[in-house]
């Protein structure tokens, strides 16, 4: 007799990760058997968890900071699309091979993909891990001039070259006008920088930009607050959370869940 399917996140700190209710919601949906886990894996911990998950019977997981990067030395094959962003979070079993993928990218690009008109022009702001997937995503909704701004020159710059995007200072970012400005970094999120926002005190922002910030935790970020009251179309980070999550319980399941149903339960979670 088998075990249920065991599924799980690891990554550190997990804090409160909301992908177990979330998965583990979506897998009661669909009427499936199994459980999704958090598990807590320190850097040192990284190589025995792997080798562990060869031995235990885990169905598959998501992989989150600071292991993104890491966890592909352990796998035995990684796809193109995760090859591109540079970073996995998905783990998933082909036959007996382990497998990286990503769907951070195309769960960022899903709510473009649903806008009546793609933006011609994206300004993206921050360029850390979250902003190789961004920058991925905005290729695949067909985002063609894209600006890339880092309080670090350097790796504006490589990362703008890497991707065929252009690198503004960081001090310009808000002469900037694009159709569509995305925030990849932490300014507005719960914590310490939760009352800050990625835009220059005092900049105004168009009607006619979209203002998308992948931060969840508050929904509504400084940032999108002022695009709110400056008339902006906005999209929320649990647009790009649900959707990523949705790719990696397809790749482990075969199925789909109800986008709507699982953003009132996180909204739930976050105390919306």
């Amino acid at each position: 007799m088998h075990a249920d399917p065991l599924y799980g996140i690891i990554g550190h700190p997990l804090g409160h990760t909301m992908s177990p209710p979330l998965h583990n919601w979506a897998l009661a949906q669909a009427g499936l058997p199994g459980r999704y886990e958090a598990w807590p894996t320190k850097p040192g911990q990284l190589a025995d968890f792997m080798a562990g998950m060869r031995q235990r019977p885990i169905s598959g997981a998501s992989v989150t900071i600071p292991h993104k990067l890491a966890v592909m030395d352990f796998l035995d094959a990684v796809t193109d699309t995760a090859k591109s962003v540079g970073a996995v979070n998905t783990l998933h079993w082909d036959g007996d091979a382990l497998c990286g993928h990503n769907t951070d990218a195309e769960g960022f690009a899903h709510p473009l993909l649903a806008l009546p008109k793609t933006p011609a022009s994206a300004l993206v702001l921050g360029a850390g891990g979250a902003a190789r997937a961004v920058l991925a995503g905005l290729a695949l909704a067909g985002v063609t001039t894209v600006l890339l701004a880092n309080r670090s020159p350097e790796k504006a710059e490589s990362l703008a070259k890497e991707f065929g995007a252009e690198a503004v200072p960081w001090d310009d970012r808000g002469l900037v006008q694009a159709q569509l400005v995305v925030n990849t970094t932490p300014m507005g999120m719960a914590g310490e920088h939760e009352h800050a926002s990625p835009l220059p005190e005092g900049h105004c922002l168009s009607p006619n930009q979209t203002v998308y910030d992948i931060v969840y935790n508050p929904l509504r970020t400084k940032l999108l607050r002022r695009a709110e009251d400056s008339g902006c179309p906005t999209i929320d980070g649990l647009s790009m959370f649900i959707h990523q999550a949705q790719g990696q319980f397809r790749l482990w399941t075969g199925r789909d869940f109800d986008p709507t149903g699982a953003r009132k339960l996180l909204m739930g979670l976050l105390g919306q």
